[in-house]
Order: structure tokens, then C-alpha cells, then sequence
């Protein structure tokens, strides 16, 4: 009897244990050699092809994995190297592709063609995959933009699998996504360069297909976008031109949302399967299956890449038998997306309550769930019916556990009123307000929050996680590492002061330790950006906070100046975003708990003294709907609970928020609506670009745009931030703008954090010399 195939679109490529991670960082810091990192990033592929196969996929990737980033990968393979990086057309050396990702300061022991005289280059932007916590680095082309296959990595990759008995689909970013992700310097459209563009990918699929690729993955996670009719043609051309080539059969996958009015485009194209997210739009199966013309495969994504909660397999599999039999030999049963996105392996938590255990499923069980689901399907439902029953056991367990549900969280949340949504003045009275207070310069400097979690704060932590330092004698330590960042932040002559975090693990770990409805992992990491590694909380229950959480360290460091010290918080959009959120209630609901919560802290740091209080909010942008249609509801209760944590304070206390790497023109109404004093941006990437959202808008409040890239161990000079600065003050008004790194500094090295911020304050105190 046919099995119905089990693919997987890509799989964790940090490695079961961060081995990625750590290779990166020690060939970064020259503790290894190139043939190194590339021996332990051939054996982290070895290992996946292996393990996906042990349980259960038939359809395994090739070319999923990366040194940094799938989206650079792509900009490499094509030859879409800006000029400032020296690429001199031939094979791209590993320094040329990490300076792209990273920046380059531009020592004597890096190639010249990477100096820029001698002050080195700067990292490509950076900015979030679609609406999740990745980052991808976004390609730069010039309106003269010439492409050319200058890497074979995916053919590579797939000789690679081939030779050790694994016969792959290669995975490619397809070309109008990729262009539609990236930007022209010259401002215009990156499509009009798809001519050029799409024969290089025709010369690619060639080369894989005289490797001996029968199928490859053509991700094209664009097309649940609203695309114009333009673009809608672009795809059209595209996958037309494709199609001419003697190429392997394409699987244009699609993910993260329905296709919408993009189906007649998709079901026109000339591929042979197409993938589609019945996790986040399961009720458009059955508009595809009467579009899709009926000689094409179509893969459903029928657990989900995204989240951790074990799928409940007994009705899905009422809902997708009927399917089968009707259309016998037609599908592929898949994740949503890749499992990039999710935890390597639940089996890795041994020390995991085993209640909440048995209600997760992390990449390694998305696989096995899948291969059940085909078994049930293709063979016999009986011979896995007690993985099925079990599945159903845990999670009617989960439903009904007290531990989910709190009956004071919900009162409380039932007498929240429209009045504690707003601050008791206008910006423009309260600004006046809080200078008398603060009596801060022009371009007053200030830092994001975090300083450098050395090895040894890292050592001291995990001694007193190990009980093997004393309670007293951990607290000594960390009084020490803030006192000494006060001082040195004073030494330098930054205007509004941090304490460091340096008690802090994760900017949403801190918290959710510290409120009730979360839990934790120790294996279960999910890659941010090239080597940095999160461990996304799991918020399965009602959340409030039992007692204060930050008021002793930011009290601690105000007592030790005069200056003003921050009081530092994760919002409670964030916290929702970066987060596996709990998926039987409303996110909106899990959202408003949280902000409840962040609402008793600010005020108890009000109560302390701390006279200014940052409520980072990066992932405002992340959580926004990809469609448009969708978007307003989400940015009503996205600000309502913003504004919710911060409006309960008085006038003169100062609030801050913080976002980084998105695009703002789209939700700059909102970023407005949210009436902090004071937000701090990402910019230095876009050379301040991303500033002009906020000149169109004629933004009213207070503005820090970033000066300097925290993600790069590049120092800038003064000078090089001056004129950053002064680019921000075309359009912003010198009264408004503050003066700050992009992001917090957590994962910078002192030897580095040092130079830049006194870098910083040069800048600034040339700025009012000027003003």
C-alpha cells in the first residue's frame, strides 16, 4: 500500500547541544581554525539527515543549514555582494561572508580588501524574519546590479547527503521572495532586477539536477503577503522562465498564512507540488484542493513549526481521511514551516515537570507525530493507536489541570477600565515636567540597558544556580558588578545610567520566572541570529506576579549616584512574542495578564524613586499580521497593553521604550499611540533610515536613534556617529533626540562596549557644541 511521504522543510541547524553555536564563537575569537568550524558544521548536517530519517521522514532537506543565515546564503550564492565588502568576483572567503553578517573592524590580521580605510565595514541591515524572533540579514543590490552564481553550496550540500546514503530535496529561497526581502540603495524596486536575477537560479537547478536533485524546495514564503498585481506577474515570470530550464521539479512551499487571493496565481504556475500552512489557515485546504490542478503534489503542513504544543492527532486525522481516500497518491504530510523555528529535541529536558512534558512536542517529536499520522493513514490506525490515545490523554489533562486557569486573574482582568490605559497629561506637559526633574542636557546619552554578561558573571551565576555559591556571596558579587558599571558610566559622562542586568539571564526568562502561568527549559534552544541562541519561556497558565521583581537592583544602583538610573522591563508584547504562547486562550488575553502584572512593577519602582522606567517593546512590530486586513485589531490590544503597564505612573516619571530591527512605517500610528516619552530605535544599519517614518509622521515625543551596531564587534569613531547624528537631525528636531547604542549590550565584550560608548558621548558633546 502507498505510504503517504512524511517531509520535513528544514530542521534546527544549531545542533542538538548549541555545537554552532560554540564552533562560531570560538573560530570569531581565533581559538579555531576554519577547517574547524567546517568539520563541526558537517557533522551537525550528518547527524540531522540521520536523525530525521530515524524518525520517520522520507522527504529530507539539504541545504537548510547555515554558517549564520539562509537569506545571506542566498545573497552569496548569487553574487549579491555590495562593493563596500571587496568581493573580487571570485569564490567567497568565509571573512567576506561573516564581515556581510557581522561588520568588520578592520584589524591588521583581516585581508586588506576589507579595511575601508582602515576603519572597517559595517554588517548588512538586519531585521526580523516575517513575524517571527529569526533575523535575516536583508540583501543589498544596486540599480546596476549584475548576478552571478558564486557559490555552489546547494550543490555541494547535496553531494554531501548523497554520499553518505541520503537522498535529499535541496532547499532554495526563491527569487521573487528574495528580492522582495531585500533593498536597492537607490530606493527602488528590487523586482525589476528579477530578469537578471532568474537566470542564475536556472543555472543553479541545473547543476543540482546533474547532481542528481529530482525535487527542490523553492521557498517563496512571499506569496501569503498581499502582493500587488505586479508582483503577482513577477512570480509568473519567474517560476515560467524556471520551468524552461531542464531543472528538477519544484516544490514552491508556502508558509506562516493563507494564500488568499494569491491562490489563482499559484495554482497557474508550472511546479510540481505546493506547500501550504494548515496550521495558521486550515480552512483554506479546501479551496486548494479544488484549484491545485490535480497532477500536482500538495504538501500540507499539519503540525505546527512554530509552537510546542503536542498536536492533538485524533481529529486531525478524522479531518484529513476523507481527504486521503478521495485523492489517494496526492499529498505529503509536513510541518507548517521549517522546524527552525522550534526547540531540537523535548527528549534533551529531562528535568521537566512530567505533566507539562507530556503536553509539548519539539522538532524531533514533530517528525514522529507525522510519521503516526501517515502510519494512521496509508497503513493501519489500530497498529499506532496508542501514541493517539496517549496525545489525547495529555492533552485533556492540560485542559482541565488548576494550574492553567486562575479565577483572581480573571477578576482582574474584568475590572480593567479605559482610564488606566492613559497618562494623566499630555506629552508636552509631562516633558516639561520631567526636565525640571531630571534637568538632563541636549542629546542626553544613555545606554539600552544590558552590559556585558562576562565569563565570569556567566561562572557566578551558574555556581549559585548549582548551589555552589551562597545566596550572600552571589549577592555580593552582583552589588560589585553594578557598582563598578556606575562608576565607569559616570567616569565617561553618560547623562541617564543602567545598572548592567547583570543578575539577569534572558530580557524574558528574568521575568517569566518570576510570574506564575510560565516555565522553563535547560536544552530547548531556538536560534535568534548567527550564533545567538534564545530559550523561548513557555507560558502555559494564568500569569500575575507574586512580588516585586526588579526594585532592588534598580533601587541598589540609584543609591549608589546622583545621576538618574533606569529601571529596566520587557514589555508585555514581547514578552507574549518571544514566548511559546499558550494556544486555548486569546493571545490578546495571555497579553493583557502580563501587562497587569508589568503594571504593579512600575509602579513599585515609581514608589522606590526611579524616576525613569524603560519598558522594552522590540517585538511590536514581530507580532504584526502579515496581512493587512488583520492588522488593526492586533495593534489596538497591542498598544491598549502597553499603555496598560506604563500609564499608571505619575506625570513626571519618565517612561522609555525601546524597538529594534523592524520596519516602522506601517505601525508608526501605533508607536505614536503607545505615548512613551521616550523611544529608542535601531538605526545605525540603515544609516537612519528607518528615521524616516518617524519625519513623515512629524513624531511628537522624544526619539533615540541608534548610533552605533551592538551586533557587530566593530568600534565606530566619534565622528563616524556625529554624522549619524546629524542625518537623524534632518527632519527631527535637535530637542527630541537622545543619544544611544541600537540595542542592549549584553553580548558585546568589554573591550569593546568601552571605546564605542565613550565613542558615543564624544559625539554627543560635539553635537551640543554645534547645536
Amino acid at each position: 500500500m502507498f505510504q503517504i511521504p512524511v517531509a520535513t522543510l528544514g530542521l534546527p541547524r544549531i545542533g542538538r547541544r548549541r555545537e554552532l553555536k560554540f564552533a562560531l564563537e570560538d573560530y570569531w575569537a581565533g581559538k579555531s581554525s576554519e577547517a574547524e568550524l567546517l568539520a563541526t558544521a558537517a557533522k551537525i548536517r550528518a547527524e540531522n539527515w540521520s536523525l530525521q530519517k530515524a524518525a520517520g521522514a522520507s522527504v529530507i532537506p539539504s541545504n537548510d543549514f547555515s554558517l549564520y543565515d539562509h537569506v545571506l546564503d542566498m545573497a552569496v550564492t548569487v553574487g549579491a555582494i555590495p562593493e563596500i565588502y571587496g568581493w573580487d568576483g571570485g569564490a567567497v572567503p568565509l571573512e567576506l561572508y561573516f564581515a556581510m553578517a557581522r561588520g568588520s573592524q578592520g584589524s591588521e590580521d583581516e585581508c586588506c580588501h576589507l579595511h575601508n580605510g582602515g576603519t572597517g565595514v559595517p554588517a548588512l541591515e538586519m531585521t526580523k524574519w516575517f513575524d517571527t524572533n529569526y533575523h535575516y540579514m536583508v540583501p543589498e543590490f544596486s540599480a546596476d546590479q549584475q548576478f552571478r552564481l558564486a557559490s555552489t553550496k546547494a550543490v555541494d550540500e547535496f553531494r554531501e547527503a548523497r554520499e553518505q546514503g541520503f537522498h535529499t530535496r535541496p532547499v532554495l529561497l526563491g527569487p521573487v521572495s528574495f528580492l522582495k526581502l531585500g533593498k536597492r540603495k537607490d530606493g527602488g524596486d528590487p523586482l525589476s532586477l528579477l530578469p537578471r536575477l532568474v537566470p542564475v537560479y536556472a543555472d543553479l537547478l541545473k547543476r543540482l539536477a546533474q547532481a542528481g536533485a529530482d525535487w527542490v524546495q523553492m521557498d517563496e514564503p512571499c506569496l501569503v503577503l498581499d502582493l500587488t498585481e505586479e508582483e503577482q506577474q513577477a512570480y509568473r515570470f519567474a517560476y515560467d522562465a524556471l520551468a524552461a530550464a531542464r531543472a528538477p521539479k519544484l516544490m514552491l512551499a508556502t508558509y506562516f498564512g493563507a494564500l488568499g487571493d494569491n491562490l489563482p496565481t499559484v495554482a497557474a504556475l508550472p511546479v510540481a507540488g505546493i506547500h501550504v500552512d494548515l496550521v495558521r489557515a486550515p480552512e483554506q485546504i479546501g479551496s486548494l484542493v479544488g484549484a491545485i490542478p490535480e497532477d500536482r503534489i500538495l504538501s500540507l503542513g499539519v503540525v505546527d513549526g512554530r509552537n510546542v504544543w503536542r498536536t492533538d492527532i485524533a481529529p486531525l486525522l478524522d479531518r484529513l481521511e476523507l481527504l486521503a481516500k478521495d485523492n489517494p497518491g496526492r499529498f505529503q504530510l509536513a510541518p507548517s514551516c521549517s522546524l527552525l523555528h522550534v526547540p531540537f529535541d523535548l527528549g534533551l529536558e529531562t528535568g521537566l515537570d512530567p505533566e507539562l512534558k507530556s503536553w509539548l512536542a519539539f522538532a524531533v517529536q514533530r517528525i514522529e507525530e507525522l510519521a503516526v499520522i501517515s502510519h494512521a493513514l496509508s497503513v493501519d490506525r489500530a497498529n499506532v493507536s496508542s501514541f493517539i490515545a496517549a496525545a489525547s490523554r495529555a492533552l485533556s489533562v492540560r485542559a482541565s489541570s488548576p494550574r492553567v486557569h486562575d479565577a483572581r486573574v480573571a477578576g482582574r482582568l474584568a475590572e480593567v477600565s479605559p482610564t488606566m490605559t492613559r497618562r494623566s497629561l499630555p506629552f508636552a506637559e509631562r516633558r516639561r515636567l520631567q526636565q525640571e526633574k531630571l534637568a538632563l542636557p541636549a542629546f542626553p546619552t544613555t545606554t539600552i540597558g544590558s552590559f556585558p554578561q562576562t565569563a565570569e558573571v556567566r561562572r557566578a551565576r551558574a555556581a549559585y544556580s548549582r548551589g555552589e555559591l551562597k545566596p550572600a556571596d552571589y549577592d555580593t558579587f552582583l552589588k560589585s558588578e553594578t557598582d563598578k558599571a556606575i562608576r565607569w558610566q559616570e567616569e565617561i559622562g553618560l547623562d541617564v545610567l543602567v545598572h548592567g542586568e547583570f543578575e539577569r539571564n534572558d530580557m524574558v526568562q528574568y521575568f517569566g520566572e518570576q510570574l506564575t502561568g510560565f516555565a522553563f527549559t535547560k536544552q530547548s534552544w531556538v536560534q535568534s541570529y548567527g550564533s545567538r541562541c534564545v530559550r523561548p519561556p513557555i507560558i502555559f497558565g494564568d500569569v500575575h506576579r507574586p512580588q516585586a521583581m526588579t526594585v532592588e537592583w534598580a533601587s541598589y544602583a540609584q543609591s549608589l549616584t546622583d545621576k538618574p538610573v533606569k529601571g529596566m522591563l520587557t514589555g508585555p508584547i514581547t514578552m507574549l512574542q518571544w514566548s511559546f504562547v499558550r494556544d486555548d486562550a486569546p493571545r490578546e488575553t495571555v497579553c493583557r495578564q502580563i501587562a497587569l502584572a508589568l503594571r504593579d512593577e512600575v509602579q513599585d519602582l515609581e514608589e522606590a524613586g526611579i524616576g525613569i522606567i524603560q519598558i522594552d517593546e522590540p517585538a511590536l512590530r514581530e507580532g504584526l499580521p502579515l496581512r493587512k486586513a488583520d492588522r488593526s485589531a492586533y495593534l489596538d490590544w497591542a498598544v491598549e497593553c502597553f499603555r496598560l503597564a506604563s500609564a499608571g505612573v505619575k506625570p513626571e516619571t519618565q517612561i522609555h521604550t525601546h524597538m529594534c530591527y523592524a520596519e516602522f512605517n506601517e505601525i508608526i500610528d501605533a508607536i505614536a499611540a503607545m505615548d512613551a516619552d521616550v523611544i529608542s530605535i535601531e538605526t545605525s544599519r540603515s544609516r537612519m533610515e528607518l528615521l524616516q517614518a518617524f519625519r513623515a509622521f512629524r513624531y511628537p515625543n522624544d526619539i533615540g536613534p541608534g548610533v552605533f551596531d551592538i551586533h557587530s564587534p566593530r568600534v565606530p569613531p566619534a565622528e563616524e556617529m556625529t554624522n549619524l547624528l546629524r542625518k537623524a537631525g534632518e527632519g527631527l528636531r535637535s530637542s527630541q533626540i537622545w543619544v544611544n547604542p541600537d540595542c542592549g549590550l549584553k553580548t558585546r565584550k568589554w573591550e569593546e562596549v568601552r571605546p564605542a560608548l565613550a565613542n558615543m558621548v564624544a559625539a554627543a558633546r560635539q553635537m551640543r557644541v554645534v547645536q
